[in-house]
């Protein structure tokens, strides 16, 4: 076996300075993970040639753009087949062209110079190919859906090192495959084509909210997911040693500010509302949390309300006296958008919920994580988002894919028979877990 040379891009062993930056993902639970060799790849040969080195040498190989992956999928003792060098961004008619490199800091930059954007996630390193391949929620969302809904075609290199490039017309169930299902499933993504926005002029809604948390709690939950499409607030409870629970709400609107207020008086009045804020300066002021290490999260959509003892048992669990670690648990609306497609139209199932509930730690406080994500499973739909992967749930297949993962299964014997692609949790033949 011969070893590794990229045309354009540079092998990285152990035992090099670049290769110690380079090797650690964003998720602090996976970066003293020592991979054999890093592959930095700049040029889709550059991705053809790991590949057939992975299957010559029999390294497992994992693909990693932003490196979030809370179920460590992007990290590996084999190959990493880093694609950060991918990420050229390109607009013409609309269509934005984007390598699977990108970050959003970096597209969201490079649209707003054109009056354009895309309805995705706030991080500003966080990946533009996984947030999208596991459906992608944001702020512009319940008006324009998913980030995976504004795909017109990608570009994908299989297993045996094929190119193929998918939409609509052209291998059409692949493309509908990675429409939601999760990245890293059927092949190697390297570029993304999407129809963009107009860039909207945005009202920002910020504030602590003096409610009793029991009853703000109970407010979001039925009014945030009903709000008018332009209108997205979210909720965070924040708990910290020695502190009262902190509750902030925040989010944005594509109405003007007096409407904006308006609406928002009627769901918790200590609200701040700012406008004229451009989108992509918006998403700076309003950085994802999650955007930064954390220890573990786990999640659950929820199609129903909470009811009022599930609420209160929450808020005991979260405020509890310690000596350390912070706590979160954050609530993010959706509705609108989001829900007016089917759920087979995309490889994304979760078309009928209501919320995404979070239970984020930022230590090693896995009995709270779990105790509170049980507490809240007892009202939940049992279904979790893709993008935020959970190794502890039981029927995990389920969970991700509902009612699609029939169809996933086909998809995922056809694309990639000989299961290169597989992780932990991966799509499996149909009724094996």
């Amino acid at each position: 076996m011969t070893e590794l040379d990229l045309r354009d891009g540079i092998v990285l062993r152990p035992g090099t300075a670049a290769y110690d930056v380079v090797r650690r993902p964003v998720q602090v639970a996976y970066q003293e993970v020592q991979p054999r060799l890093v592959a930095l790849c700049r040029s889709v040969p550059d991705v053809v040639a790991t590949l057939k080195y992975a299957a010559e040498s029999g390294d497992r190989l994992v693909a990693r753009g932003g490196g979030h992956c809370f179920a460590g999928r992007s990290s590996t003792d084999g190959i990493v087949l880093d694609l950060s060098g991918l990420d050229e961004i390109s607009l013409a008619d609309g269509i934005a062209t984007i390598g699977a490199g990108a970050r959003l800091g970096s597209v969201y930059g490079e649209l707003h110079a054109a009056g354009r954007t895309l309805p995705a996630g706030c991080g500003p390193t966080v990946g533009i190919a996984g947030l999208t391949l596991g459906g992608g929620i944001g702020l512009l969302g319940r008006k324009y859906g998913l980030t995976c809904d504004r795909l017109v075609s990608v570009q994908v290199v299989l297993a045996d090192g094929c190119v193929v490039e998918c939409s609509e017309d052209d291998e059409p169930e692949l493309f509908w495959g990675l429409r939601g299902a999760g990245g890293g499933q059927f092949g190697v993504v390297t570029a993304l084509r999407f129809a963009t926005v107009p860039e909207p002029v945005m009202t920002r809604i910020e504030g602590c909210s003096s409610v009793d948390l029991a009853e703000l709690v109970g407010r979001w939950q039925v009014w945030a997911p009903s709000a008018p499409d332009e209108v997205t607030v979210d909720l965070r409870l924040v708990s910290e040693p020695g502190s009262p629970v902190r509750a902030t709400v925040f989010g944005a609107s594509m109405l003007g500010v007096n409407q904006t207020r308006e609406l928002v008086r009627d769901f918790a009045a200590a609200i701040e509302v700012r406008g004229g804020v451009p989108y992509s300066e918006l998403k700076a002021s309003l950085a994802d949390p999650l955007d930064v290490p954390v220890a573990r999260l786990r999640s659950e959509f929820f199609a129903r309300p909470m009811r009022a003892g599930t609420i209160a048992s929450l808020l005991s669990q979260l405020g509890e006296p310690r000596s350390a670690g912070r706590r979160e648990i954050s609530f993010t609306a959706m509705g609108g958008a989001y829900n007016r497609v089917a759920e087979d139209a995309t490889a994304f199932a979760h078309r009928g919920e209501r919320f995404l509930v979070n239970h984020v730690a930022d230590g090693p406080d896995n009995a709270w994580v779990d105790a509170s994500w049980a507490t809240a499973h007892v009202d939940g739909s049992g279904r979790v988002y893709p993008n935020f992967p959970d190794l502890a749930l039981e029927d995990w297949a389920t969970a991700y894919h509902g009612g699609n993962l029939a169809r996933l299964t086909a998809v995922k014997r056809a694309y990639d028979p000989q299961r290169f692609f597989d992780f932990p949790q991966a799509i499996q033949d149909e009724g094996v877990r």
